[in-house]
């Protein structure tokens, strides 16, 4: 995973507003604020949940499918790892 350094501070700055976006669901749910607005939060999550998974499903295909070169693995072991990864997230 050498190649996600480089995007190393923009994925944790990610990882840190979703932690912040579930913070926000947490307090929500302590304030017993309505289930509307509490709806809102947790689908603003999932989304912004979605998006890193994107990101990173993204730059595994970039890396270790198209150019699998870099790092050694051959196309097949990346697209196998891909698959792996899909039918897991698609449950």
């Amino acid at each position: 995973m050498g190649h996600m350094i480089g995007e190393k501070s923009k994925l944790i700055a990610r990882v840190r507003r979703i932690k912040g976006q579930v913070e926000a669901v947490e307090r929500a749910l302590g304030a017993e604020i309505g289930c509307a607005d509490i709806l809102m939060l947790v689908a603003s999550l999932r989304g912004a949940v979605h998006g890193l998974s994107a990101e990173v499903m993204e730059d595994h295909i970039r890396h270790h499918i198209i150019d699998p070169d870099k790092d050694n693995s051959g196309p097949a072991q990346g697209a196998a790892e891909l698959i792996e990864v899909l039918r897991t997230y698609i449950k």
